[in-house]
Parts: structure tokens; sequence; C-alpha cells
């Protein structure tokens, strides 16, 4: 297979790389996962186990960094994070290094699945804040290895400016040229701490309606807390949201730059299933009553 052209994930390339660089896994079945993500594709390796396998060029070097930095931070995280188990090697097969992990028992986290939102809400703000504590010494700088999750907002400036100018309704669109203007005059003026890049519904798992664990740190960097915040209005609504924003305990300039964060990944790219025009409104709702006159 030649390595300039994207090669076929599926099961088959996924039991050939195992029997050809770990034949003491080779008789384990292998099958894709229910929900598989857009920067991997993952696949159950027996009943402990899962193939990790970038889906493309772009996303291949979230494997090493994963490799690398998961070990050590999960020594200082009280929740169960992606644990790696062994890292293969590009061949004539796959053109990219591909990772083997543990595999964690869990749903994915929506609200019918979340016992008590309001102590999700904590927990969530919890690992957070653990994971905004460890010492981010040498850690990798948000930047376009990480699509600059953690990095300036400022990066996706004129592609926003595009989409606010579309919004039909000039109130609106008033309101979300000052929230972006907002959003954009501020830096994280601290030094820079661990960012997952992506704290998302599908990058989180419930068991028995609680937190179980925070999985894919492809996004990983050190940098600007602000992208891991998008959750509060992803995710949380009230009680919930507020609940989340005080278990966080940060900055005004911080929250508007999830604000911003948010209103970019919402308008720009959604994903599939989001609740955009619920999720937009809120977003103006909480910048204009919280955010405009006075910090949270």
């Amino acid at each position: 297979m030649a390595h300039s052209n994207t090669p076929i994930i599926n099961e088959t390339l996924a039991q050939q790389l195992v029997m050809n660089q770990f034949p003491q896994w080779s008789d384990l079945p292998i099958k894709m996962v229910k929900q598989s993500g857009w920067d991997n594709r993952t696949f159950h390796l027996g009943e402990e186990m899962t193939i990790r396998l970038p889906s493309n060029e772009e996303y291949a070097p979230q494997i090493l960094k994963e490799f690398h930095w998961l070990p050590i931070l999960q020594k200082h995280i009280t929740c169960q994070i992606t644990a790696p188990v062994a890292l293969g090697q590009p061949s004539e097969y796959y053109p990219w290094h591909w990772s083997i992990n543990q595999w964690i028992y869990g749903e994915t986290a929506s609200v019918d699945r979340i016992k008590d939102l309001n102590q999700f809400a904590r927990d969530l703000g919890a690992f957070l804040t653990e994971f905004q504590n460890i010492d981010a010494t040498g850690g990798p700088i948000a930047g376009a290895h990480n699509f600059y999750r953690g990095g300036d907002l400022s990066v996706y400036d004129d592609e926003m400016r595009q989409a606010i100018a579309k919004i039909d309704i000039k109130k609106e669109q008033k309101v979300a040229n000052q929230l972006w203007n907002d959003a954009l005059s501020s830096r994280w003026e601290c030094k820079p701490v661990w960012v997952h890049g992506d704290i998302a519904i599908g990058n989180l798992l419930v068991k028995n309606g609680m937190l179980k664990a925070i999985i894919d740190f492809g996004q990983l960097a050190v940098g600007d807390p602000a992208c891991d915040l998008a959750i509060a209005w992803n995710l949380f609504t009230g009680e919930s949201r507020t609940t989340f924003q005080k278990t966080i305990s940060l900055d005004r300039n911080t929250w508007v730059r999830a604000l911003g964060w948010t209103f970019w990944k919402t308008l720009c790219w959604p994903i599939k299933g989001t609740d955009v025009k619920r999720i937009i409104q809120d977003i103006f709702d909480d910048y204009q009553n919280a955010f405009i006159q006075k910090d949270i």
C-alpha cells in the first residue's frame, strides 16, 4: 500500500496489523466500536482492549502524543482516562503510528443517561480543575498540531466573520459581533495549563449515571483552558451550567473566550445532532445577562 494514499481502515486491516506486530493478541476477536470518532477509527480487541487508528495523516501525531503523556497525566488524575497499552509502528499496510489501549466500560454521556446533572457538572468541573493543576512543563504547546485548541481564538476570525455576516436578524448579528470581539480581546495571562481540547459528550463516559471516564486526548496541549469549557453550553443548562461554572471558578475573560469557542464551533462546525438553535440562543442570553455588565 502506497504511503501517499489514505488506507482503507477496516477490521481486516486491524487484524493484519495486530497479527504482524502483536502476534500474542492475534487470536482475539476484532470488531469496530459502536461509536468511532472522526479523527480515529476504533476497534474492540477482545474484551479488554481497543485498537486506535488515525483516519488521516493530519491526525497521526496524536498517537505518539497520547502514548507519551497519558501515563504521566494519569498519575495525577482521580478520574479514569484513556490508558495506552502498546504502540503500533508504521508499516507497508498502514503508514502511521497506531495504538492499543485499555477498554473502558461505560456509555457515551447524554442527558438521559446522567442520573444527576448537577453532580455530573461538579464531577466534570473537578476533573478539569485537577487536570489544569498538573505541572505542564514540557507539554506540547497548542498550535496547528491540535487545531489551536488552547491557543489563540483569532486563528478562526476570518471564518467567524463570514459566518456572522450570514446571520439574518440584525439584532442577533450585532450581539454576535460584540461577543466575538469581546472573546478576541483577552488572552490567558497565567502559566499555560493542560488542555484536553475536545471536552464533548462523545468523549465523556458514564456508568450507573455517573461520570466514569474521559477519553480521546488527541487534541491534548498546554495553553488557555477556555476551549475546554464549551461543554457548559453543549451539555449543561440552567442550574447545572451554573454549578459547572462555579466548580471551575475561572475569571470573566476566560468564560467569555469559552463563549467564543462555543460560538465558533456551533456556528461553523456543529456536530451532527447538535441543537444549534438552542445553544446559540443560550450563548446570546448568557453573554447579555451575565458577561456584559458583571462577572459570573
